[in-house]
């Protein structure tokens, strides 16, 4: 990493400075009105990408991912709202192709046939709730999420244009084929194999997507597809180039960068609440309002794991900016582990390193599961360190360790001979940077 640049090289000492005086620089250099507000303009530009950003990586990671459709399938058939709805579809298409009664009139003598439809409601409203029962059982779950990835693989070509042939929306449909569920708990249900024969074609199947709303998707997710990488880069770039542009005010517009994420962050978790409303109230049934509400709630859980990941990455960034800043507590914090950082930056980067590995094996967000969120994360938090204990050996040089500890505000000093440490408080004091009283403190301390 290059040097410090001009504004953040340590002033001059007085005679009289003491250890932990260098503060950070910024409000020292004037900085224009029009940089100003060109590093505004960057921090918010940056954060209006960021959160389409994060709406396009959700498209791809919860609409596009077989493996993500997959678990929320999973997810969909367990829940008993989705079971309730599902149980109650697969009855009314069961006895409303299949009659019952003539099948009831077939197996029972003559003389009974007139109970046949009495016993046939009878076993329609019983039906729902066998059915729940045979769906909390993996192996008709399983059904369910084959038929879901199926249609879901069938509705990622369609979208990203991939059916062959040229094909690309055409006049078709896709849906959701729940007929070999429905054969399967029919014939658990006792219904007759020739009865079952009879089901049209169409019976047990959902519709997705139209024709028409699949071309207006598919134009959306090219865009998706040639934006996502781009987007992530450029919100990097922007941000980047706000804090290069704030010279003199580079840590407060770090800080402010971390109060974008978070901001960014809440305003995905509002989307996803009341964007979930909006759908539910606009386009459900109230019959259906239930299941179809745990439906989306589940179908947009990726969506607010990725705000609560801004939100996390935001107050890091936040806490690392206030730690350089000029409080007492932060300055505290800063005298507190000088010694390590500066004489002793190998155990410094030790530690991090430590602290890295456990938030990776922990695994609180998405990027911290994969390689290339792990490398990112780690040369960010790699660049932010190494400024950071530059600014701390500004503010505590080598050698300064002695004095903080004579006056009690700092650790006690690393393990010397006295004619050793004799030596560097007098260079020290020769050199200005601390007061005769000072090195007179530190000189009996020494010879005690």
């Amino acid at each position: 990493m290059s040097g410090p640049t001009p504004e953040e090289s340590a002033p001059t000492k007085s005679p009289d400075a003491k250890p932990g005086d260098a503060r950070p620089t910024e409000g020292r250099h004037s900085l224009s009105k029009r940089r100003r507000i060109a590093v505004w303009v960057l921090v918010v530009l940056g954060s209006i990408i960021m959160l389409v950003s994060i709406l396009t990586l959700w498209t791809q990671r919860q609409v596009l991912d077989n493996n993500s459709w997959r678990n929320a399938s999973q997810q969909l058939i367990t829940d008993p709202q989705i079971q309730d709805t599902l149980a109650t579809y697969i009855t009314n298409q069961i006895y409303d192709n299949v009659d019952l009664t003539a099948t009831l009139e077939q197996r029972l003598p003559a003389q009974l046939d007139g109970i046949a439809p009495g016993i046939a409601g009878a076993l329609r409203g019983a039906t729902p709730g066998a059915i729940k029962t045979l769906l909390q059982r993996p192996r008709f779950q399983q059904l369910f999420v084959a038929a879901s990835s199926a249609a879901h693989a069938k509705l990622v070509n369609v979208l990203e244009d991939t059916t062959g042939h040229g094909i690309s929306t055409g006049n078709g449909t896709v849906t959701l084929d729940l007929r070999a569920l429905m054969i399967q708990v029919a014939q658990k249900l006792g219904l007759p194999g020739t009865r079952l024969e009879q089901l049209p074609p169409d019976a047990g199947q959902i519709t997705l997507m139209t024709s028409k709303q699949l071309d207006t998707l598919q134009t959306t997710v090219k865009v998706i597809n040639k934006l996502s990488v781009f987007l992530l880069i450029a919100v990097l770039a922007i941000f980047a180039l706000a804090i290069y542009f704030a010279r003199g005010i580079r840590r407060a517009t770090l800080r402010n960068i971390g109060f974008a994420f978070i901001v960014v962050g809440l305003l995905v978790l509002l989307v996803r609440r009341f964007g979930s409303n909006y759908v539910v109230d606009a386009l459900t049934d109230p019959e259906y309002e239930g299941s179809v509400r745990r439906a989306v709630v589940i179908g947009s859980a990726i969506l607010g794991d990725i705000g609560r990941a801004t939100i996390f990455y935001g107050v890091i960034t936040l806490i690392g900016a206030l730690l350089a800043g000029p409080t007492r507590v932060a300055t505290k914090i800063r005298r507190w582990i000088a010694p390590t950082v500066v004489e002793s930056p190998g155990v410094a980067w030790g530690v991090l390193a430590l602290l890295f590995l456990l938030l990776v094996l922990w695994g609180p967000t998405h990027a911290l599961k994969t390689w290339w969120g792990i490398l990112l994360l780690a040369g960010l938090l790699a660049l932010g360190f190494e400024a950071f204990r530059r600014a701390v050996e500004r503010e505590f040089p080598p050698g300064s360790f002695a004095t903080a500890d004579a006056e009690g505000n700092g650790p006690p000093p690393v393990d010397r001979s006295p004619a050793e440490e004799l030596t560097r408080l007098n260079e020290l004091h020769a050199a200005g940077q601390i007061t005769d009283e000072e090195y007179a403190k530190a000189k009996q301390l020494v010879l005690a």
